[in-house]
């Protein structure tokens, strides 16, 4: 059983959360000392039940998992913070339990991905977690660059020394775009920072930053739709290069997204001028 645990404030831990720790036979944990803590502060006895499970060895323990479910016990699964499965440890065991035929549920609630997006003030219809970007080589510019074209709001995580640089490389792939730089959500501190990419830039590289981020990225503008102009050029290519006019319709209908009888009109004319 999954179980979302509070990002900071622990008052947002649900009634089923507390009362599933303390009736589990197994708690994995990707931290036990963290959990160990939080248990404690709930009232709710560890010893003996917490076992780690996270990045380094969750491929390896998910086996010791499946037998402990299949011998009856209650195994309940947390990260150090929120839900786990998202940017955290606990996906692979649910991967292999769903193959293996057993029952997984969810006791959900907190995570800092859902109230960045949400109290961003970004549009939330349609959105991409991107999670924590490679730190360096061609791995990164690649994300960075998919980042770039991506035209859903796009959440990122990242570690408070690596927030400046994050937002300049960001800044110099997406341009003059909105962001949210939301910081130790729920707890004392807590910070919702507003702006565009530069600004963030500058702003975060000037002053010592702690705490867990999230970043929030408005997405990319839809490209307009195609000029007269560029319909005329784009089949003006086509028939030279061999295809009739309907060919040429269909095929530049299909490659700038527009009507094909304006796409067939358009053939027609330049054919027409070309006689």
């Amino acid at each position: 059983m999954l179980v979302a645990t509070p990002i900071g404030n622990l008052g947002d831990i649900s009634a089923r959360a507390i009362e599933t720790l303390a009736a589990a036979d197994v708690i994995c944990c990707e931290d036990t000392r963290r959990s160990r803590a939080l248990l404690s502060a709930l009232g709710i006895p560890g010893a003996g039940r917490l076992v780690s499970l996270h990045e380094h060895n969750e491929a390896a323990r998910v086996p010791e998992v499946l037998r402990w479910v299949a011998d009856g016990r209650t195994v309940a699964v947390v990260c150090d913070a929120g839900t786990p499965g998202i940017s955290d440890p606990g996906s692979l065991l649910v991967a292999a339990a769903a193959a293996a035929g057993v029952a997984v549920s969810i006791v959900p609630g907190p995570s800092a991905i859902d109230a960045a997006l949400v109290v961003s003030g970004l549009p939330t219809d349609r959105y991409c977690v991107e999670g924590f970007l490679p730190r360096r080589g061609p791995a990164r510019r690649e994300r960075l660059g998919a980042i770039g074209a991506e035209e859903r709001t796009t959440v990122l995580l990242e570690a408070p020394g690596r927030l400046a640089a994050t937002l300049d490389d960001l800044r110099q792939v997406c341009g003059p775009r909105g962001v949210v730089v939301a910081r130790e959500l729920t707890k004392l501190h807590e910070e919702v920072w507003r702006g565009d990419l530069a600004t963030a830039a500058d702003e975060f590289a000037a002053r010592e930053v702690r705490g867990e981020i999230v970043v929030v990225l408005a997405g990319a503008a839809r490209p307009g739709p195609a000029s007269d102009i560029e319909v005329a050029a784009a089949v003006r290519a086509r028939l030279e290069g061999g295809s009739g006019v309907r060919q040429a319709a269909d095929e530049v209908a299909a490659s700038l997204g527009v009507a094909r009888r304006r796409a067939y009109q358009a053939a027609l004319d330049v054919r027409a001028a070309r006689d």
